[in-house]
């Protein structure tokens, strides 16, 4: 009986160690795919703008893998075409799907365009024009400014991202951010991408940091 037993069990073992093997060989054959179609599934770009907080560049460029993870993060618009001009948001509405609805959404922060103009007021650095004139660089730089200065606004946000960050809070971040960026995941627009967003801030932020040494 109790041989009866052992053999069952080895048995038992035998087929939950298959079922594993088979389950992980599956995780390593969806993470091949996805590497096909984002290369930097584990990291991102640098920033083009220079200095300032490790751990809030670090977000950024984690932002950047679920919103605009391709060669040219700066220059594109919402369904993957690339744009040269950045003197200005591209403005330029591109259809969703076979539907009436377009999306303006543009750069590396996918930017739309009436966020950008709000945003920009507030935050960015460097205005052209005059009064109804104004005008707002899109270039790479700014992007990361507007960007920067905004998840430093403890206002806009409510609280202290950077502190949150230092604190080892990146899953809070994350969720408060996916209002903003649903991409981010937590039930707006979760995709094969947002399990990987905190393995790729850890990794970002070890080289953040690195470059501050």
């Amino acid at each position: 009986m109790f041989k009866a037993i052992g053999k069952t069990l080895v048995f038992i073992s035998l087929i939950s160690g298959l079922g594993l093997f088979v389950v992980h060989l599956q995780e390593g054959k969806l993470e091949d795919q996805v590497r096909k179609v984002f290369p930097n599934i584990y990291g991102t770009q640098p920033l083009a703008m220079k200095g300032g907080d490790p751990y809030i560049r670090a977000l950024m460029r984690t932002i950047t893998a679920s919103e605009a993870n391709v060669s040219k993060p700066y220059h594109v618009i919402y369904g993957g075409e690339y744009v040269s001009d950045l003197s200005s948001h591209p403005n330029r509405c591109v259809p969703i799907g076979k539907g009436f609805k377009c999306s303006t959404a543009a750069g590396r922060y996918q930017f739309l365009n009436t966020t950008w103009d709000e945003k920009a007021k507030r935050y960015h650095p460097k205005v052209s024009g005059l009064l109804l004139w104004k005008s707002y660089s899109f270039e790479p730089e700014y992007q990361d400014a507007v960007v920067y200065a905004w998840l430093q606004d403890t206002q806009a946000w409510g609280v202290d991202i950077s502190q949150l960050l230092r604190q080892g809070k990146i899953q809070q971040v994350l969720k408060l951010l996916s209002g903003t960026w649903t991409s981010l995941g937590y039930g707006h627009e979760t995709n094969f991408m947002s399990r990987y967003l905190p393995q790729i801030y850890d990794n970002m932020l070890q080289e953040e940091l690195d470059f501050d040494h």
